[in-house]
């Protein structure tokens, strides 16, 4: 079933405002990024390869997990008036299979003149370890 976006508006979006949604990472996302981004590095996608790194087992793609960034925006904060202008990107720790991710978004900043909000977007493990933050800028269209 295809979930229904939101469809706030400029002025209903309050400084503050926050969603959250949880994904449950696993081999099939990694096959099906890898697939979609022609990113096959084996550190992904080479269990045996990866046992041999510093990281132990396979790592998550880290574009795999900002994908998801486009999910908070496009469905949440807006939802379906969002026209998603920027993001930065800091990754902060490894994602691996079968971790389970909540995604944050947060909106710091309205600018009346542009109708642009700037959303603190974050993505924790289920050790509450940050993996990833950066700051999204998202114009609000009528």
């Amino acid at each position: 079933m295809t979930e229904t976006p939101n469809s706030l508006n400029f002025k209903e979006i309050t400084i503050g405002y926050c969603k959250k949604f949880t994904v449950k990472i696993n081999s099939k996302m990694l096959d099906d990024f890898a697939a979609l981004s022609g990113d096959y590095n084996p550190l992904h996608m080479d269990s045996e390869y990866a046992e041999k790194t510093q990281f132990k087992k396979q790592v998550c793609h880290g574009m795999l997990l900002t994908s998801f960034f486009s999910k908070l925006i496009g469905m949440y904060i807006p939802g379906k008036n969002a026209l998603y202008f920027s993001q930065t990107i800091n990754f902060r720790s490894p994602c691996f299979v079968d971790d389970i991710v909540t995604v944050i978004g947060e909106v710091t900043k309205k600018h009346e003149t542009t109708k642009m909000i700037t959303v603190k977007t974050e993505i924790y493990n289920q050790n509450n370890i940050c993996l990833i933050n950066g700051i999204g800028k998202v114009i609000v269209r009528d």
